[in-house]
């Protein structure tokens, strides 16, 4: 593990992920980048208002100042898209080898309607995937 990808949405499991992601790249000497995708939804319109790109700014600026007070300085991704197929993309373009997400416990219909980003993450990414809980 020398590189993490930390897949960061601001919710209370993200900062969960946060936490994992920290600890291990400080017991690893490991780099950190961290990623909030902005989600794009084919259609009329593209990108949630509520959930746009000031959203997922405030959001990676969260995420580095949380780590930078634990001594890491992360390199901050920003994509659009689907987010499990943009974390794996990222993962894959830029040589994470460990990829650290939080897992929300949806229930059978929202699984079915939303889809798990944690889930298909962790079945479809070619590195290590830690599901923090």
């Amino acid at each position: 593990m020398r590189k993490i990808l930390l897949a960061y949405d601001g919710t209370p499991e993200a900062d969960i992920a946060l936490d994992r992601a920290a600890e291990l790249a400080k017991a690893l000497t490991a780099s950190v980048g961290v990623v909030s995708v902005v989600p794009f939804h084919p259609g009329r319109i593209g990108i949630d208002p509520w959930d746009d790109t000031t959203v997922h700014t405030e959001e990676l600026l969260k995420a580095r100042e949380r780590l930078t007070g634990l001594g890491i300085t992360p390199e901050l991704h920003r994509p659009v898209g689907d987010p499990a197929a943009e974390i794996e993309r990222l993962a894959e373009e830029h040589g994470y080898d460990t990829i650290v997400v939080g897992a929300r416990d949806l229930g059978a219909l929202a699984r079915v309607l939303q889809g798990s980003v944690s889930e298909h993450v962790a079945t479809h990414a070619h590195a290590t995937v830690v599901i923090a809980r």
